[in-house]
C-alpha cells in the first residue's frame, strides 16, 4: 500500500509552503504537486529533494509534479485519472487483487489550494473571469474531494484553504468572498459526515498574507500586503490545527476578532463598508492565482 499527499495550487505562495511542511514533517511514499507553473514546480520539487538528502531525517521519498490548470471538470480528470491510474500500478506491482477492496493507495493529505482572486467591481469585472473563478475554486475543488473519498481512511486529513473573506461579504471583491463562504460552509458539512469514518476535514481562513496574491491580483499595483502574516506561521498553524482534528484554523488574533465579530455585524454593512472604504486596484483583465 502506498501513501500520497496531493497539493493543488502547490507552485508558490501557501501552496508551495504546505509541500514543503508536508515533506518535512509528514513523510510518505509520494507527494504530488499540482499546478500550471511547470518551472516553479520543478523547482520546488528539487528543493523538497534537496532538504530531504542534507538533513539526514526521514522525509517524502517521492515528488510528483504534474503541471496543469485544473479548472473545471478537465482539472477534475486530470487528478481523478491520476488517482485511478497510480490506483492500477500500485495494485499490479504489489500483486493485490481487484477482489481485495482495500485501496492500492491512500491519501494522507489532499490540500485544496488552488484558486485565484480578481480585484474591482462586478461590473467592471469580465463575466467570463468571474466564472473561471468559480470554476477553480467551487467545482474544482468540490470535485477533487469527491475524487479523493475512495482513497481516504482513518488519519487522513483534507484541508480546504478558505479565507476571512468566507464570514465577511466584501465589495470590490464579491464573487472571491463568494466562493470563499462556500468554501468554508462545504468544508464544515462534509467534516460532519466523515468524522464517523476518522477523516478531519479542515478550512484554513487566512486574512492578509505577505505572498504574491495582492500584487498580481491587482496586476502589480499593490506591491506589498498591508498587516501581511509570514506565511510560513499560517501553513503550520493550519497543519497543527488538522492534527487536532479542529473543523476551522484561523491564525492571528485580529482575524479571530473579525470573524467574530462578522457574526453581530450585518452583512450588507460588511460588503457596503468595504465598497467605500477598501477599495483596491482594478484588474478587470488580470487573474491572480494560488498557483
Amino acid at each position: 500500500m502506498k501513501y500520497i499527499q496531493i497539493v493543488t495550487g502547490a507552485s508558490s505562495c501557501l501552496g508551495a509552503e504546505y509541500a514543503r511542511q508536508l515533506a518535512e514533517t509528514r513523510p510518505v511514499d509520494e507527494i504530488w504537486l499540482f499546478a500550471r507553473r511547470k518551472d516553479l514546480l520543478e523547482k520546488l520539487a528539487a528543493e523538497i529533494q534537496e532538504t530531504a538528502e542534507s538533513s539526514g531525517t526521514p522525509t517524502t521519498q517521492k515528488v510528483r509534479i504534474f503541471p496543469a490548470d485544473l479548472a473545471g471538470s478537465t482539472g477534475v480528470s486530470i487528478v481523478t485519472n491520476a488517482l485511478r491510474d497510480a490506483e492500477k500500478d500500485q495494485r499490479a506491482t504489489s500483486g493485490q487483487s481487484d477482489a481485495d477492496n482495500e485501496p492500492g493507495i491512500i491519501i494522507d493529505t489532499l490540500i485544496n489550494n488552488a484558486g485565484f482572486g480578481t480585484y474591482g467591481t462586478f461590473e467592471e469585472t469580465p463575466a467570463e473571469r468571474e466564472l473561471d473563478m468559480i470554476d477553480l475554486n467551487v467545482y474544482t475543488l468540490t470535485g477533487i474531494t469527491h475524487a479523493a473519498l475512495p482513497y481516504l481512511k482513518k488519519g487522513s486529513r483534507i484541508i480546504n484553504v478558505a479565507s476571512l473573506a468566507a464570514f465577511i461579504p466584501l465589495g470590490n471583491f464579491a464573487v472571491y468572498a463568494a466562493t470563499k463562504a462556500y468554501v468554508l460552509s462545504f468544508s464544515c458539512g462534509i467534516g460532519a459526515e466523515l468524522a464517523d469514518r476518522g477523516i478531519t476535514v479542515t478550512a484554513v481562513c487566512p486574512g492578509p498574507v505577505s505572498t504574491e496574491f495582492a500584487q498580481v491580483a491587482s496586476n502589480g499595483a499593490r506591491k506589498n500586503v498591508v498587516g501581511g502574516k509570514d506565511p510560513v506561521k499560517v501553513v503550520a498553524h493550519s497543519l497543527r490545527c488538522a492534527d487536532r482534528k479542529r473543523p476551522m484554523a484561523i491564525y492571528a488574533v485580529k482575524w479571530k476578532l473579525k470573524a467574530f465579530l462578522s457574526r453581530f455585524v450585518g452583512r450588507a454593512f460588511f460588503a457596503r463598508h468595504t465598497y467605500l472604504h477598501e477599495k483596491r486596484p482594478s484588474t478587470a483583465t488580470k487573474i491572480v492565482e494560488n498557483k
